[in-house]
């Protein structure tokens, strides 16, 4: 147990610090302002399915809060929003079997189903309503950025996501493939 808690908070440390490292360095801006194409959430998707949803829920919220505070300070509303895309694909960490070497077709629709949906929840409902409950933001523009953060967000996750959890499993053993001789 201890070194499950262990890998946990080196997990969520180094998580964070690539989300915010990626997120200020990769930031390719859409045509809706202050929304763009981010692959820190790749990266998070990643640890997210390997660490489960509790590390998939600190690196979005740590590494957003401490993103924003570098930048134009915390923007809650999205903190938690990043957070619950990693919370969300953290569940899917039973139903795919990446530990064990293996991530392919039915996996890929598994894995990709969660992100979309992680996505749907936090950009679609939480980030937009928490932008009108906490920021009296219009709604008509924090749906539009929501709609937008989205479908750029499950994208990237679809592609790089895809890819980070491919390279992933095939670095694994799979099981059964050791042999006693």
């Amino acid at each position: 147990m201890k070194n499950n808690s262990i890998k946990t908070v080196v997990a969520t440390g180094i998580g964070a610090a690539l989300f915010v490292v990626i997120g200020l360095l990769i930031n390719i801006p859409t045509f809706v302002p202050n929304t763009s194409i981010q692959l820190q959430y790749a990266v998070q998707a990643l640890l997210s399915v390997v660490f489960g949803p509790v590390v998939g829920f600190l690196v979005g919220f740590i590494g957003h809060t401490l993103k924003d505070s570098l930048t134009y300070g915390p923007w809650w509303s999205w903190i938690l929003a990043s957070g619950v895309v990693g919370l969300v694909i953290g569940f899917a960490k039973n139903r795919l079997r990446v530990e064990e070497g293996i991530f392919e077709g039915k996996d890929i629709v598994v894995f990709n189903i969660f992100q979309v949906v992680a996505n749907v929840i936090a950009w679609g409902i939480i980030a937009p309503v928490l932008d009108i409950v906490i920021y009296s933001e219009a709604a008509n523009k924090v749906f539009t950025q929501g709609l937008v953060a989205g479908i750029v967000n499950s994208i990237t996750i679809a592609i790089a996501g895809t890819i980070l959890l491919g390279v992933y499993a095939r670095s694994q053993t799979k099981t059964g493939s050791l042999s006693k001789d």
